[in-house]
């Protein structure tokens, strides 16, 4: 084990089984070296910060009383798992997080006994932690499963479905609530910590129990004794939601007192049954920057730690896709009122604050419920509106019934601004849009559009808007190739492509990020190179011309190639039994880890040389195939 400096409790942890041996008097102090170390390590390298301060002593507490990993832990979503990953034997390697080969940004079980379950989407933690106490039981062993979630995360509706399956089975299983959106209130004092100590304890569980079976016999009592303990506990907790989904509900606690979180946790492990622990902590807690700002150092770079800002990258002349769209909102919301923006707790990542902030009787943040989002959009067009969805790719993917029964197949006039398609970078599988062509396309009435810059974007996004039924425009992360945009707004012919190079027997035809790439191999290897910008329709036409006067085709995508756009090529020349080599390129048929968005797409060999080389293994040098035409 590498030593680390002033971590004198820190160094002799190299597992949760390492806590346990700790007295409770040195608990606190493993906490401040746990939220310094954290603070250190972060500053390196960059990555999700000031969830993990807030839950420094919940993890500790954690790890503390249950027996991990035979006890298991779920973290919903993940942001906030950093201080876990670093007591469970990774500490030394937190500086390699979110990089190539390095530690992973959410649990993964792949990569840890102590991650049960793998998690990068929002509001799963009690179902998976549900099923896990499920199984577990039937097995016959005696393991406990908690979940983790946040207040944002519990606005998801999955996690109600979860508990009220969970109230309804009285399982063995432990929420908690990590609430970091509310400051303590004054009830949450001497007196509540008492309550709460009470309330969670054995005794007070099975006096409860043992009283609510002598009086059910007796149904008027019962019913007295019942509404008398409901109305005695919402006089001074907010359980009562909780408590009717069949949970015993204990808070809310300060999440930052160890003192009164190991005793709560530790009455909490020794009571059966579905278990809701509310507790509040301050998102940042122990970094005066992040606590004043937790927003800000929500996902941060590599900082330095002794200064009061994040460092701020030099300004750009050239906007990321993102600031785009941001820019295209306001624009067309001033030209036509029936515009609406919708995001699902993403208005910073999608790049609605101008928008929100200039027409914010049109903004609606549904919170983290894609599903609500996309519906909500196809009533509002329902009645006239022309409702625009700002969501990432992979976060559509969640609300894919309602994309197809909702909007689809009512053919109603929304716009989905799908953001970060394709590979993401840092934050790896969980959040690469690497599907949405192939889940797009098979749905009639929908109109697929993919920018090759920046203005492509724009007129992209305005063509949508206009267009009468459901589109999408789908952007990487960052920026574009650099291509000035154009303040006028000119909708595109639909379903026409570009050629933007003009070349010989071999044929590129390219969609979105892959246009640049694929250009630059196109000259190298002397290839016509086409924009085909529309994934539905493609460019019926302009295919038959081309298959006329080029021997192969080369289909570029940054999408899975099964049912990606290159498979509308393929689709549409079998059906007009044309005979030709195609090759299809596009992202492989796995899921793709972390690293920068470079290092991926090299990965894949969808940057220029990384086509060159396909091509030429398909074809041959200079993409010099000898296969003709074959009409019949």
């Amino acid at each position: 084990m590498n030593t680390l400096p002033n971590y004198p409790l820190l160094n002799g942890i190299d597992s949760p089984a390492d806590v346990r041996k700790l007295h409770k008097d040195q608990l606190k102090p493993l906490a401040q070296e746990l939220r310094d170390y954290l603070t250190h390590t972060v500053s390196i390298s960059g990555g999700h910060f000031s969830a993990g301060l807030g839950t420094v002593e919940l993890t500790v507490a954690l790890h503390y009383v249950f027996d991990t990993p035979s006890d298991q832990l779920v973290w919903d979503v993940g942001h906030q798992a950093y201080p876990h990953k670093i007591l469970t034997g990774r500490k030394e390697r937190m500086t390699t997080i979110r990089t190539l080969h390095g530690v992973s940004a959410f649990p993964s079980r792949a990569e840890s006994e102590y991650d049960a379950f793998g998690v990068g989407h929002s509001s799963t933690s009690i179902s998976a932690a549900l099923g896990m106490a499920i199984a577990s039981e039937l097995k016959g062993e005696n393991k406990q499963m908690v979940a983790i979630i946040g207040d944002g995360s519990i606005t998801g509706g999955m996690a109600y479905e979860a508990m009220n399956h969970a109230g309804a089975m009285d399982a063995n299983l432990l929420v908690i609530l990590n609430d970091n959106d509310m400051s303590i209130s004054p009830p949450v004092g001497a007196m509540n910590n008492y309550l709460t100590k009470i309330l969670s304890s054995k005794l007070y569980s099975s006096v409860r129990e043992e009283s609510r079976k002598a009086l059910s016999k007796m149904p008027s009592v019962w019913e007295l004794a019942r509404r008398t303990e409901e109305h005695m506990k919402g006089m001074i907790v907010p359980g009562t939601l909780f408590e009717e989904l069949g949970f015993n509900y204990i808070g809310p606690i300060d999440g930052h007192d160890l003192d009164m979180l190991v005793p709560t946790l530790e009455n909490l492990k020794a009571i059966s049954g579905p278990r809701f622990l509310h507790i509040v902590t301050k998102k940042g807690k122990g970094y005066p920057p992040a606590e004043k700002d937790p927003l800000a150092y929500h996902g941060v770079p590599a900082f330095d730690p002794c200064k009061d800002s994040l460092p701020k990258s030099a300004p750009s002349p050239h906007p990321t896709y993102t600031e785009v769209f941001g820019n295209w909102l306001c624009d067309m919301a001033g030209q036509d009122e029936r515009l609406l923006g919708i995001t699902p707790a993403m208005r910073e990542g999608s790049g609605l604050v101008r928008f929100s902030q200039c027409y914010p009787k049109r903004y609606f943040d549904v919170a983290i419920a894609e599903q609500h989002a996309v519906t909500l959009a196809a009533g509002q067009a329902c009645q006239g509106a022309k409702p625009v969805v700002a969501i990432y790719s992979t976060f559509l993917q969640r609300a894919y019934d309602q994309l197809i029964h909702d909007v689809a197949l009512q053919n109603l006039d929304v716009l989905f601004a799908l953001d970060r398609a394709g590979l993401v970078g840092p934050d790896g599988p969980t959040h690469a849009g690497s599907f949405d062509y192939s889940y797009l396309r098979c749905i009639p009435n929908m109109l697929i559009m993919a920018p090759a810059d920046e203005n492509e974007c724009r007129q992209m996004l305005y063509t949508g808007f206009l267009h009468e039924g459901p589109a999408s425009v789908r952007y990487p992360r960052g920026k574009g190739p650099g291509v000035a945009v154009e303040q006028t707004m000119t909708a595109l012919p639909l379903g026409k492509a570009e050629i933007r190079h003009q070349g010989g027997r071999l044929a590129i035809l390219a969609w979105g990020s892959m246009v640049a790439p694929a250009l630059a191999a196109g000259k190298h290897l002397g290839a016509t190179v086409v924009n085909m910008r529309f994934v539905k329709p493609i460019d019926e036409t302009l295919i038959l011309e081309l298959a006329k006067s080029h021997e192969t085709f080369v289909t570029v995508e940054e999408n899975v190639i099964s049912g990606g756009a290159g498979s509308a090529v393929n689709n549409f020349l079998q059906a007009q039994r044309i005979l030709m080599p195609v090759l299809n390129i596009g992202l492989p048929d796995c899921f793709v880890e972390q690293g920068t968005r470079e290092e991926l797409l090299a990965i894949c060999r969808l940057d220029s040389q990384g086509i060159i080389d396909q091509i030429e293994a398909f074809c041959g040098p200079k993409g010099d195939t000898h296969e003709k035409n074959t009409f019949s």
